[in-house]
């Protein structure tokens, strides 16, 4: 069975992922993959994500699929208990993703049941296609000149995750995305602290205010 956790800010959704687990996330080994973060000048996203791993208890395997082996993502990857993919520039990502191998090996592991934790450029991978009409508004395709017009993606999830819907800088973005796009794509438009997440095949987007939650099934 498929298990997504897609996010648009996995920091501002963690205490989502902790109740998605069951809390049962203490002490399973995640693959961290902050490949997407490269062409930006200030990630700061990466270290606050990675913290809010480690405060639930995970255990952090980093993997830079951009100058590892295959060897080694191929072993870190099946390693893991999940993988997660972090936010950036999603052009930049799928190119790495493809010229690695990683994509494949990544849908196969979801395909088997291992649980996967997207973070915005992570979260709008699993779609069929980045659609470079849309996911320009937010991501420089400039960053990935190897993939040569080939925006197909991981294909996991039919629908199309908007992150950062009513967050600075991208509110306006996200917007426009939504407003141009909401009648050709299934667009799912989610907040910093929101996710979407992904069992089999149901689908609910979840939000976080203070210590409430709230679930609305799609």
């Amino acid at each position: 069975m498929k298990k997504l956790f897609l996010a648009s800010y996995f920091s501002g959704a963690a205490s989502l992922f902790a109740d998605f687990t069951g809390n049962t996330c203490a002490g399973k080994r995640v693959v961290f993959i902050p490949t997407a973060c490269l062409p930006e000048k200030a990630p700061f996203y990466v270290g606050a994500d990675k913290k809010a791993l480690a405060q639930l208890g995970m255990l952090i395997d980093e993997l830079e699929i951009s100058t590892a082996s295959r060897q080694e993502i191929a072993g870190k990857i099946a390693c893991a208990d999940y993988v997660f993919v972090g936010a950036g520039n999603t052009f930049f990502l799928l190119q790495a993703l493809k010229r690695t191998g990683a994509d494949k090996l990544i849908r196969q592991h979801i395909n088997k049941g291992k649980l996967y934790i997207g973070s915005s450029a992570g979260a709008m991978i699993v779609s069929k296609n980045i659609e470079i009409e849309y996911v320009k508004y937010m991501d420089s395709p400039a960053a990935a000149k190897d993939l040569h017009d080939d925006f197909a993606a991981l294909a996991i999830v039919d629908f199309c995750v908007v992150p950062h819907l009513t967050n600075f800088p991208f509110q306006k973005a996200a917007k426009k995305i939504v407003d141009l796009y909401s009648a050709k794509l299934d667009l799912r438009p989610i907040s910093n602290n929101q996710a979407v997440i992904v069992l089999g095949s149901e689908v609910k987007t979840v939000t976080a205010k203070s210590k409430r939650r709230f679930l609305f099934f799609t």
